[in-house]
């Protein structure tokens, strides 16, 4: 079965065209036939930007300058490529059976991903007001992508749904109940996609179930998080009622104290617009370095002797190693710490600082075994180490492809 994987922001459209079935599956042999991602939508130099295995040279794009303002169009010019670009494997549109769909936030409402009825829609729509920055760029893209190909059926996948077995002692926040009850306040969590497949992944790499495991999986990229996976259920994730809690990010403050933020407003004069921007865009490791979000700059940086990139990438990791030591302490132990997104699959010095914090916790650091490993599955611990540590790339598509494919066909969902 061929699944379309969608993915829409305010001016980014990202897809993958992915051939998968419950065999292609169980040997973990699904098949990318290629990615199409537009940038800068809603202005005249948007661009598309096409990946195909095997139709194109190894780590070869293919760039498409043209104008789109609209939902309708960009799903159009996402068409248009794959089937420039594999005629010989999609015949037409209508080869595509589904389409999965990423909806970052399901609310309480949605507990696993599931087909995209009327009903279930309405009930998305409805949790707009819990993710304004997201869910409606989530929704015109299942629109348009319903009006270009009404044949296929729509799934969504919500980041928010693995976390939904967190206990209510996990989830609710110290403030009076009410506000629970009126407005839904509560840790939800994020990219539980990310942390369902690395640790299905890792379960299976090992012959095992997920559910077999306690395992903490560190999200690692320009947004972080880390999730605490008690045999399969999550039970804490460090993400909250937004994905600016938590871990410091590339330009998210993580935790910090609501007065200081007051004290900062009342200083500023913010208003809400400022306080998101000052929250969301010019914190973390932007707000801390004042040089760059991007952690590759600051390791540079810092070789250099600049102070404020060391201090950002001290606090990063500080912030890492105290989740994990508080996650191993929330489920009695661990059995494993798994390292997927960007700086976690890509970047050996900024693992190496973290696990060589853990040694008490019985984390031993194969420094050789860890600096080799980029972008790849691996272990980074020696032999005799109590816990182990992996890098799993993660693949938040093909677990949205997968889930697609269930959902059409009636399948349990792992």
């Amino acid at each position: 079965m061929i699944i379309l994987v969608l993915n829409f922001g305010s001016s980014s459209a990202k897809s993958q065209l992915i051939e998968t079935s419950p065999e292609l599956i169980a040997s973990n042999s699904d098949r990318l036939l290629a990615k199409v991602t537009i940038d800068r939508m809603g202005t005249p130099y948007s661009v598309v930007n096409v990946e195909a295995p095997g139709k194109l040279p190894a780590h070869k794009k293919v760039k498409i300058s043209k104008p789109i303002y609209k939902a309708e169009e960009a799903v159009q010019a996402i068409l248009d490529a794959y089937m420039q670009y594999l005629g010989d494997e999609l015949s037409s549109p209508e080869s595509i059976t589904g389409i999965g769909h990423r909806i970052v936030h399901g609310g309480e409402r949605f507990t696993a991903s599931t087909l995209m009825t009327p009903e279930v829609v309405d009930d998305i729509e409805d949790n707009i007001d819990l993710a304004p920055l997201h869910n409606p760029h989530n929704l015109r893209g299942y629109y348009a992508a319903k009006a270009k190909l009404p044949h296929a059926q729509h799934t969504a996948v919500f980041d928010t749904s693995f976390h939904s077995s967190m206990p209510k002692h996990a989830y609710i926040y110290g403030l009076p109940y009410l506000y629970y009850e009126r407005y839904r306040i509560r840790r939800y969590g994020f990219h539980g996609t990310s942390h369902r497949y690395i640790s299905y992944r890792y379960a299976q790499l090992h012959g095992k179930r997920r559910d077999d495991y306690k395992l903490i999986t560190c999200h690692l990229g320009n947004g972080c998080s880390i999730c605490a996976i008690d045999h399969g259920d999550s039970i804490d994730t460090s993400m909250g009622f937004t994905p600016v809690e938590g871990l410091l990010m590339g330009t998210r403050c993580g935790d910090v104290d609501p007065m200081a933020v007051m004290h900062v407003i009342w200083h500023e004069e913010f208003d809400a617009q400022a306080l998101e921007t000052f929250l969301n865009r010019m914190s973390g490791l932007y707000g801390v370095s004042g040089i760059s979000s991007d952690m590759r700059i600051l390791l540079e940086e810092e070789s250099k002797g600049n102070d404020r990139a060391k201090l950002a990438i001290d606090m990063f990791c500080y912030r890492v190693r105290k989740y994990i030591g508080a996650y191993i302490a929330a489920m009695n132990g661990c059995d494993g710490i798994l390292f997927g997104g960007g700086i976690g699959e890509n970047s050996a010095p900024v693992r190496e600082r973290i696990l060589t914090g853990l040694t008490g916790l019985g984390v031993d650091l194969d420094p050789a075994r860890n600096a080799g490993k980029v972008g790849i599955e691996a272990c980074l611990t020696t032999d005799q180490s109590r816990i182990p540590s992996w890098v799993i790339p993660t693949n938040e598509e093909l677990l949205i492809a997968r889930d697609t494919l269930r959902c059409i066909l009636g399948l349990p969902l792992p």
